[in-house]
């Protein structure tokens, strides 16, 4: 029978130990990931779902869904689009705006979030670019006939 000292471990002994470290490491970055979908979830309940509803139909601004779409169409990284997004809710303009021209005639152009700490605006800006966003449909601002059903106005 083979004595282990204790410079020696099993192998599966090791791996075990560096799975725990690298385990152990690994929470508090999933705990941020984490925390900032929910700040981002929660600054959009709090601030955008007066507005916004996350599926069409839509109330009185697009949907978050085409939202996502738009960004998620022009910006090949989640970084690009999220400092896009937080340039365009701290000063919208209509050259600013991703969405067809229809969504700006048919629902306005949304006014300043002036109210939210840059911390609020990146966190429900990431929270949106990783919202699910099937394509196109309502809220992208095609008329209701174009849509079929739906109109809050």
């Amino acid at each position: 029978m083979t004595k282990i000292t204790k410079t020696e471990e099993p192998s599966a002994m090791k791996h075990l130990h560096m799975f725990v470290i690298a385990g152990v490491l690994a929470l508090p970055v999933l705990q941020n990931a984490e925390a900032a979908s929910t700040e981002g979830s929660a600054v959009f309940t709090r601030n955008c779902s007066v507005c916004h509803t996350f599926n069409p139909p839509p109330k009185t601004a697009p949907p978050i869904g085409p939202i996502a779409g738009q960004y998620h169409r022009k910006f090949t990284s989640k970084a690009e689009g999220v400092d896009y997004m937080v340039n365009f809710l701290k000063t919208p303009s209509k050259e600013k705006s991703i969405m067809p021209a229809g969504a700006i005639e048919r629902f306005g152009l949304m006014p300043p979030m002036a109210g939210l700490s840059e911390e609020d605006l990146k966190a429900v800006a990431g929270w949106v670019w990783d919202q699910p966003w099937g394509g196109t449909g309502q809220g992208t601002g095609k008329s209701k006939k174009q849509q079929g059903n739906g109109d809050c106005q």
